[in-house]
C-alpha cells in the first residue's frame, strides 16, 4: 500500500501543483480544504473539482469561521488593495495564523489516518510576504509536530512538504503543467466580482498573470 500523505488543498495554482506532486511521488493523497469565513466559495468548488480530477482518495471540507476574529481583508470588512506595489509590509490579505491552523488540522487528520506526510503549497518567492510561508516556520512547525503528537512521542517522526517554497510561480506553473494539471480548474483571486469573474487587480490575480505570462 502506498504511504498516505494529506495534502492541503485551496482550489489556486499551488495547492493544486502540490496534490499532482505528491500524487506523482506515489503517496495516496488526502486533500483537506477550510471554509474559513472567506469571501467566497468558488475556491471551494474549485478545490472539489481538483481533488476528483487529481485522484485524492478522500476530501474533506471543514468549517472555521475565522471571521470571528476578522484582522483581514479575507474574512472581515476590510477593502482587499488591487494593484499593490511590491514593499516590504505585510498586506492586510494576511489571515492571522492562518496556515498554523490549517496545518495543525492537517496534523491531526494525519496522525489518525496513520500518515506521517503533510503536504503544503507555500512558497516563499512569488508571495505577499506572509510570515507562515518562510522555511524557518515549516522547519519550526515540523519540530512542534513531532513533539505534540502521541504518534511523534512513540518516535515517529513527521515531514512537512513544502515542494514548491523556493519555485517562481512560472516554475511552478511549468512543473504542473509536466504533471498534467488543467489550470483551468483553479481559480486564485481574492475579491472575486458576484458572477465569479476575478478581479484581476489583488495580489493574487497579479502574481498569477505574472506566472502565466512568463510560462
Amino acid at each position: 500500500m502506498p504511504n498516505r500523505a494529506v495534502v492541503l488543498l485551496s482550489g489556486g495554482v499551488d495547492s493544486t501543483t502540490t496534490l499532482a506532486i505528491a500524487r506523482a511521488e506515489g503517496y495516496a493523497c488526502y486533500a483537506l480544504s477550510f471554509r474559513y469565513g472567506q469571501r467566497h466559495a468558488i475556491e471551494l468548488e474549485a478545490a472539489q473539482r481538483i481533488a476528483q480530477t487529481l485522484g485524492a482518495v478522500e476530501h474533506k471540507i471543514l468549517d472555521i469561521d475565522l471571521r470571528a476574529f476578522g484582522g483581514s481583508a479575507l474574512t472581515d470588512d476590510i477593502a482587499v488593495p488591487k494593484l499593490r506595489t511590491a514593499d516590504a509590509s505585510i498586506p492586510v490579505t494576511y489571515v492571522p495564523a492562518r496556515n498554523t491552523i490549517f496545518l495543525s488540522l492537517a496534523l491531526a487528520w494525519a496522525e489518525v489516518l496513520g500518515a506521517r506526510d503533510i503536504f503544503i503549497g507555500v512558497n516563499a518567492l512569488d508571495y505577499s510576504g506572509y510570515p507562515d510561508c518562510r522555511p524557518e516556520y515549516i522547519a519550526a512547525f515540523q519540530r512542534m509536530a513531532d513533539l505534540a503528537t502521541k504518534a511523534g512521542a512513540e518516535g515517529s517522526h513527521f515531514c512537512v512538504h513544502t515542494p514548491l517554497i523556493e519555485m517562481s510561480k512560472a516554475g511552478i506553473i511549468r512543473k504542473g503543467l509536466e504533471l498534467g494539471v488543467d489550470f483551468e480548474l483553479t481559480f486564485s483571486c481574492y475579491d472575486p466580482s458576484p458572477d465569479g469573474s476575478p478581479c484581476g487587480q489583488c495580489d493574487s490575480c497579479q502574481i498569477r498573470a505574472q506566472g502565466f505570462a512568463a510560462v
